[in-house]
């Protein structure tokens, strides 16, 4: 299924920005392009719109005023080239919130959030169905990789990259260890170590401070020891 949006933006130059970004996911459906909240009241009352990509300096009415009169509530992402606005528009459950210019990789982390927070609204994240719609994302040369969250056994941070092994194959990404795992589902996925994230149902074995994922023997650090055992256990029990 997949996810409807729009754009609200009175400056060509950012719907055009946002624009080329999305092309880059078939799994979203641009509905129209907007220069004000009015003009765009329409669809969104008639149509099932999933996201708005909402500027908030805008002509007839401020995107923020536009979330707090509207009875239909999608998902709303800021996009803005005002940094002072954040607070008061994540007091109004804004998905998120992008400072213009958007870097790419800053457009992605967003996509990957609003994604899963729509197919879990959608109530298509059944455990039927968990495979064949639960993934992210990844930039690998240029080129988006769609990953199955099932098909990953662990993330390791290799300074400015992060290297993901899966069942297809290992893909280096230029992200970090905490922008990753942050994208993860949390009910299936662990930082151990300053270095791993692991897939807890890809543990072949417990010993020591350390966990085993296929012939990968993968440490517990210290400041994580705790709280990961507990859940690891807990996890295999």
């Amino acid at each position: 299924m997949k996810i409807k949006c729009i754009i609200i933006d009175d400056e060509p130059l950012a719907i055009k920005v946002i624009q080329s970004y999305l092309l880059e996911f078939p799994n979203i459906d641009l509905i129209g392009t907007y220069k004000n909240p009015v003009e765009a009241l329409n669809t969104i009352e008639k149509n099932k719109i999933d996201i708005v990509f909402l500027d908030i300096h805008m002509p007839k009415m401020s995107g923020l005023d536009f979330i707090r009169n509207i009875e239909s509530k999608p998902h709303f992402v800021i996009t803005t080239a005002y940094r002072e606005y954040a607070v008061e528009s994540f007091d109004l459950d804004v998905l998120d919130y992008l400072v213009k210019p958007i870097p790419f990789s800053r457009f992605l982390r967003s996509i990957n959030k609003l994604t899963q927070q729509v197919y879990k609204d959608q109530n298509i994240h059944s455990e039927k169905n968990q495979f064949d719609k639960s993934f992210i994302f990844l930039k690998v040369n240029k080129k988006l990789i769609k990953v199955k969250f099932e098909d990953i056994y662990y993330i390791e941070s290799l300074r400015d990259y992060i290297k993901v092994f899966t069942r297809s194959g290992d893909y280096l990404v230029h992200k970090s260890l905490t922008g990753i795992t942050e994208e993860l589902p949390k009910n299936q996925f662990l930082r151990i170590h300053r270095s791993f994230t692991i897939a807890l149902d890809k543990i072949d074995a417990v010993e020591g401070n350390s966990v085993q994922i296929t012939n990968k023997r993968i440490p517990i650090g210290r400041k994580y020891l705790n709280h990961a055992k507990g859940i690891i256990l807990n996890d295999l029990d």
